[in-house]
């Protein structure tokens, strides 16, 4: 029972991990942008998500290893580097979550959203300073991303989107682009986010060849969770597009909320954002600093403390400098780039002893785990020759 709590959990953290403020935008803007051929680039993202998940939690559940000393066994220093690039990301996208938190406090309440972010950081740290901190992220993560889902499903429903050309669309696009395919796996399974689970259940002791199962299965729910959110918001956003309805430029998330529920959309878009930003700041934080805390003893028993410490560095950062808003899109961009290298390493490591033992990867997987790395890679050098000359 407490297995499958902790599996759920994981994958919900997972999820909601993915599921922030910079979510929200990219899929709003996306959709403006492309239109009902959007559904193809989020088949395509759901299909290589999978296909890391399964190759990233596998590797990890087997080698009962986190991912940076992985990395540092397949190449000495390289789990550095990954840790690096990662809290580098991790901290820019927290100070993205913290700033939707105080966004939701401001639109829900009406209060200022720097007082805002600062109620939901102590929210955050309170799961942190308790003794059982793991299953109240678990409790936390399942119960806001139900809220979460709940809420958009509604909003599907009343807006009456075009379903009949989103069909055709999603096998046969009449538009593509690359930038919105290398964000959307970059905000989904780019950076820490592919990670969070993963070392969720290897905290909590879910690991090793007779796991996989479970796993494997936990991988695959936070995907699918993390989409359904993703296709429920899309399909609502383009519902209120097909409407002739121009979304807000500063917050084109919102507009559907808006059209549909009145002024009463505001609040229920401030819930919404409030409860993607909140589960995105403790999966950001605990997630972050999984990759240093198997660096030293001291890291390790002080692990919560550093995740409290960086949350209120965060918040900090968010209440003297003000909300990151372009920093949104760029980041998961930026973590889409980190992709292709943790792959890499992930996928070398699957067949070193040293690391994996006498378990036998699947060469199936392993060939759709290179076939992702490789189209991520050259996805990434599309869109950065496309930043380069714009």
């Amino acid at each position: 029972m407490k297995n499958n709590k902790a599996i759920l959990g994981a994958a919900f953290l997972m999820a909601t991990s993915a599921v922030g403020p910079g979510f929200l935008t990219q899929t709003a803007t996306f959709t403006q942008s492309l239109g009902a051929s959007f559904a193809f680039i989020i088949l395509m993202s759901v299909l290589m998500d999978i296909g890391v998940q399964f190759n990233v939690w596998r590797i990890i559940a087997v080698s009962k290893l986190k991912a940076q000393d992985i990395a540092n066994k397949v190449f000495p220093g390289v789990g550095y580097l990954l840790s690096f690039l990662i809290i580098l990301g991790g901290l820019a996208f927290n100070i993205g979550n913290i700033a939707g938190a105080g966004l939701g406090f401001e639109t829900i309440f009406g209060i200022n959203p720097i007082l805002g972010a600062c109620i939901s950081a102590v929210i955050a740290i309170g799961i942190f300073i308790n003794k059982d901190a793991g299953a109240h992220m678990d409790r936390f993560a399942k119960i806001l991303g139900a809220i979460l889902i709940l809420i958009i499903i509604y909003i599907v429903f009343k807006s009456n989107p075009p379903l009949k050309e989103v069909a055709i669309e999603t096998f046969a696009p009449s538009k593509f682009d690359a930038l919105s395919l290398v964000t959307l796996i970059g905000g989904t399974v780019g950076g820490y986010i592919t990670f969070s689970g993963a070392h969720r259940l290897l905290d909590a002791g879910i690991c090793g060849v007779e796991n996989l199962k479970e796993v494997s299965k936990s991988s695959v729910s936070g995907i699918i969770i993390a989409s359904i959110i993703r296709v429920f918001l899309f399909l609502a956003v383009l519902g209120v597009i097909s409407l002739g309805v121009s979304l807000n430029p500063n917050n084109p998330a919102l507009t559907p909320f808006e059209y549909i529920l009145g002024n009463f959309g505001s609040v229920v878009f401030g819930i919404v954002i409030w409860a993607a930003s909140i589960t995105s700041v403790v999966g950001c934080a605990y997630t972050s600093v999984s990759f240093i805390s198997s660096f030293s003893p001291w890291l390790k028993k002080n692990e919560n403390n550093i995740i409290i410490a960086f949350i209120i560095f965060s918040t900090l950062v968010f209440s003297t400098i003000g909300k990151p808003t372009a920093v949104l899109i760029l980041v998961g961009t930026l973590n889409g780039f980190i992709l292709p290298i943790a792959l890499c390493v992930i996928l070398i490591a699957a067949y070193k002893k040293n690391i994996v033992g006498d378990y036998k990867h699947s060469k199936l997987l392993a060939l759709i785990g290179w076939l992702i790395t490789i189209a991520m890679a050259y996805l990434c050098y599309v869109t950065l020759m496309k930043y380069i000359n714009s």
